[in-house]
């Protein structure tokens, strides 16, 4: 496979999970974040956008057609309840109430998981294209370890600088990608 589809499939790939690394920048604007924080959400999301494609690439062509009917659903379902988490948090809107905690560990890999299960398909394909597998998941994992690092500055960039309900903003990016997720594999 040329080097420029790996590398416009890691692009792909990695915007799931930059919208999420985003949606962490604005919501840790509300309190002092250090910047090891956003190299471990950038680590969550590089690490699993590579890794999906391998296990991927290992189950190969038999399990391609029961993740395919069901990968969507699941990726909608773990960002709408994320999302809709913060929603309800930024709603009740007290002051000296905490932001969902991106930095934890639980959170972290339910949203590194919930974007990467494309990326489990990708990985699917790749087998089935007879793709050897390790440059693609090394440029995939790096690039969207930058993306996401890139994306959580920024939206703690932007969240500190308009005073808005940042939780609501985060929640509803993540509820966005969850329905783009849902309606690409339905339409």
């Amino acid at each position: 496979m040329p080097f420029i589809e790996i590398f416009l499939i890691a692009f792909g790939l990695s915007m799931d999970s930059l919208a999420v690394s985003i949606a962490a920048g604005t919501c840790s604007c509300k309190r002092k974040v250090h910047y090891k924080n956003y190299l471990k959400i950038a680590l969550f999301m590089g690490f699993f956008q590579g890794f999906m494609p391998l296990v991927g690439w290992l189950l190969g062509t038999s399990f391609a057609e029961q993740i395919s009917s069901v990968d969507h659903w699941i990726a909608f379902a773990l960002l709408f309840f994320i999302g809709g988490k913060m929603i309800y948090e930024g709603i009740k809107g007290k002051e000296n109430e905490k932001c969902i905690d991106f930095t934890n560990n639980k959170t972290l890999l339910i949203l590194a998981i919930a974007t990467s299960i494309d990326a489990l398909a990708v990985g699917v394909s790749f087998a089935m294209l007879h793709t050897k597998i390790w440059i693609p998941i090394i440029v995939i994992g790096v690039y969207t370890f930058i993306a996401s690092f890139l994306g959580t500055l920024f939206g703690h960039h932007f969240g500190s600088k308009i005073n808005l309900r940042i939780e609501i903003i985060g929640g509803l990016i993540l509820m966005g990608v969850g329905t783009k997720i849902l309606l690409e594999h339905l339409l």
